[in-house]
């Protein structure tokens, strides 16, 4: 719709005029990051009791040293993700009741339906709340956060709760130790509130391609493959992943991705802050990283401690190096995920 600023001058004071006119854009701000990790620890040396495999071989392949995985009987990726919720409530002093909208980011959901995100609202209380789950695997938290970007810019809400969680170890066959080594379980959240500063989320760039759930994906369990005792004895139920294409695809989207959003805002990686890749191997990180021309002390890196953490791994390192972050720092989030899914996206921190 156009609105015509001669018309509104006829009804309005000029000042107000001038006001509509001129006035600063909304943008989504995160004004608190928040995360969590089960308590158990699944070493490299405990693996090389349960797979052929060494400590060696591990951290030369994916840089991983140790996994949390969650252990408590009957708690599931809601536990994980309202446990960092609470906590985030906590820190920035907000009342559950104020939070208008939260997306839950996952491949791990408790159940087929409701979705994580409804249970989670009712585990932290967050009565006034509606929500939703977001499956775009390890891309998710990216894709949620651009989402509730929009419902803030909108003006339509002023506290969005933006949620990464993925219980790994539930679809993990520890048995394959090609995949096996890579995952662990974790949880981390975000709260969005408008800001007229200029800080905020600025711009992002997404792409998918469905012809990659050939060499990642999980068959069974949805409408194609229902479960049975024909998918539960094919092992179906557990992450596949063809390494060599994924590998290539990731370092090719994340690194291409993330040169389209810093042209499109006319910046270059000398003026990024840090780069937060997600934790999917340290080599595709490293390769990302030597692509862009992005030194390593730039780089966040965590999967040494928690491994591939699916859609809680960007805002797990958002918590790990959250006092190293500076109002007006450019950060610039990439993710590649199972589909495939990819993307990037700009943010000045405004803490």
């Amino acid at each position: 719709m156009r609105i015509d600023i001669g018309s509104i001058g006829e009804l309005l004071p000029l000042t107000l005029v001038i006001a509509v006119t001129y006035m600063t854009p909304i943008k989504a701000v995160i004004t608190g990051v928040q995360g969590y990790v089960p308590d158990f620890v699944l070493s490299n040396a405990l693996l090389e009791t349960m797979v052929d495999t060494s400590d060696e071989w591990i951290k030369s392949r994916t840089g991983i040293e140790e996994r949390r995985i969650l252990k408590e009987p009957g708690k599931a990726t809601s536990d994980m993700a309202s446990r960092a919720v609470l906590k985030l409530l906590e820190k920035t002093g907000t009342n559950a009741d104020e939070v208008e909208l939260l997306i839950c980011a996952t491949v791990t959901a408790d159940m087929v339906f409701p979705d994580t995100a409804n249970t989670i609202c009712d585990k932290i209380g967050a009565k006034k709340a509606w929500g939703f789950d977001l499956n775009a695997a390890c891309s998710g938290f990216l894709f949620a956060l651009s989402t509730g970007a929009s419902f803030i810019e909108s003006g339509r809400y002023r506290k969005v709760v933006v949620v990464g969680a993925d219980m790994m170890s539930s679809i993990i066959d520890y048995t394959d130790r090609t995949t096996c080594v890579i995952f662990g379980d974790g949880a981390g959240a975000v709260l969005l509130e408008p800001s007229t500063s200029g800080f905020g989320v600025i711009d992002s760039v997404f792409h998918g391609d469905g012809s990659g759930r050939e060499y990642l994906h999980m068959e069974a369990g949805g409408s194609l493959h229902p479960a049975s005792h024909e998918t539960v004895d094919q092992r179906m139920h557990y992450v596949f992943q063809d390494g060599k294409p994924v590998f290539k695809a990731a370092i090719k989207g994340m690194t291409e991705t993330v040169q389209e959003v810093l042209r499109r805002n006319n910046l270059t990686t000398e003026d990024v802050t840090w780069l937060v890749p997600h934790q999917a191997n340290k080599r595709i990180i490293d390769g990302v990283g030597n692509m862009l021309g992005i030194p390593a002390e730039r780089v966040m890196v965590n999967i040494q401690k928690y491994g591939n953490t699916t859609a809680a791994t960007l805002p797990l390192c958002l918590w790990d190096y959250e006092s190293r972050l500076n109002p007006g720092d450019h950060i610039i989030l990439t993710a590649f995920g199972g589909g495939f899914t990819w993307g990037a996206t700009l943010l000045r921190w405004g803490k």
